[in-house]
Formats: structure tokens, sequence, C-alpha cells
């Protein structure tokens, strides 16, 4: 089940204090009530090539198009690997490609767990 955004938010605070660990962080907010929710994964040694690979296709510095209009949904990635921490901001009608790859394999994988 998804988890609340808020405490996604909290516990990748709390879980990338040490650095090392590998966490990767969901969440999307906005659309017409403003609801917010999170997902994260938190890969093991045996998984962390895969999601690594995942976070670095993403193109983590072009610029983010504009999305007009009010009520769109708004997702931020956070990415903390072992040498490295990212984040971004985009809008729902930028999420395709190796984002919407990232997100989707984040979102899954929370809710089979």
């Amino acid at each position: 089940m998804p988890r609340d955004a808020e405490n996604a938010d909290a516990d990748a605070g709390d879980a990338t204090e040490e650095r090392g660990q590998l966490v990767i962080v969901v969440v999307r907010t906005g659309g017409f009530a403003g609801i917010r929710r999170g997902w994260e994964v938190h890969p093991d040694e045996t998984e962390a090539g895969e999601w690594v690979e995942l976070v670095e296709r993403c193109p983590w510095d072009e610029p983010t198009p504009e999305q007009p209009g009010a009520d769109r949904y708004v997702w931020i990635i956070r990415a903390e690997l072992p040498d490295a921490r990212r984040e971004r901001e985009i809008p729902d009608a930028a999420l395709d490609g190796p984002w919407k790859t990232l997100v989707d394999a984040v979102r899954e994988r929370a809710a089979s767990r």
C-alpha cells in the first residue's frame, strides 16, 4: 500500500543520514484535491545496481518544461545514491521516458511490499 507522502519524506531523511544507503522516494502532489501520495524503495545490495541504473538514465540536469493549467499533478523524485543525492520536480505532462520508468518501478515495488 502506498505510504503517506509526508511519512515517506520523513523516512527518507532518516534513512539517508548514513551515506551509502540507496533510497528512492517518489511523491505525487496536486490534482483537484491537492492530495499527496508517496512511495519509496530501499533496495538491498543485491538489487542496488539495477536501481542505480534506473536513476542514472534520468535527465536530472535538463530544464523542466512548463506545465500550464491548474490542478495538475507534479512528481517529486528523490534519489539518495551511495555517492550522490538527486532531486527533481517533474510536471505530470513531462513524466515520460526514463522518468516514467523510474516512477513506475518505485510505485510497483512499494505496492508489492
